[in-house]
């Protein structure tokens, strides 16, 4: 369990793909083949940071699509969860449940964190972005919830991360 929570990913990497079921069908990070992907981890459904984040990716959402980039936020929250927080935020994109925590694991973002001086296990919030080739191109460690969309839209309009 230790080195899973350890596993680091670096720019150049192989993305971890996935696949989980859910309500509307099986999700798989390879149905997104040949597109940019936003890959973003974050704690938990309708908490504050969470939701501002989301809303910003929400709000750009068109901006996104423009550049032919894929959105999915993960989480450790059930589908359910899941449905009541895309429902209350009109959030256009797809939520990745992740309850067994395999994901997390999969992709170092799980692991011990500190609240208010309370030490638990949580998931980091961490985004990744993943060329077309499914290789991550970029990686936002220390994450801004209210500005993160703002940052990455510009990251993937410009083509940073690309490799020439």
């Amino acid at each position: 369990m230790a080195a899973a929570a350890e596993l680091k990913l670096r720019v150049g990497d192989k993305a971890p793909d996935f696949s989980v079921a859910t309500d509307s069908g099986n999700l798989s990070l390879s149905d997104f083949k040949g597109r940019k992907v936003i890959l973003y981890f974050y704690p938990k459904d309708n908490t504050p940071g969470c939701t501002k984040e989301a809303c910003g990716f929400r709000d750009s959402f068109d901006s996104f699509e423009r550049e032919g980039a894929v959105i999915l936020g993960v989480s450790t929250d059930t589908e359910k969860s899941h449905k009541k927080f895309t429902e209350k935020f009109n959030l256009p994109f797809r939520l990745v449940p992740d309850p067994e925590k395999k994901i997390v694991r999969a992709y170092g973002v799980w692991g011990p964190k500190t609240f208010m001086g309370v030490k638990y296990k949580g998931t980091s919030r961490v985004t990744f972005l993943i060329g077309r080739d499914g290789r991550v191109e970029k990686i936002w460690h220390q994450v801004k919830a209210s500005e993160h969309a703002a940052e990455v839209l510009s990251a993937v309009s410009s083509g940073e991360g690309q490799k020439a």
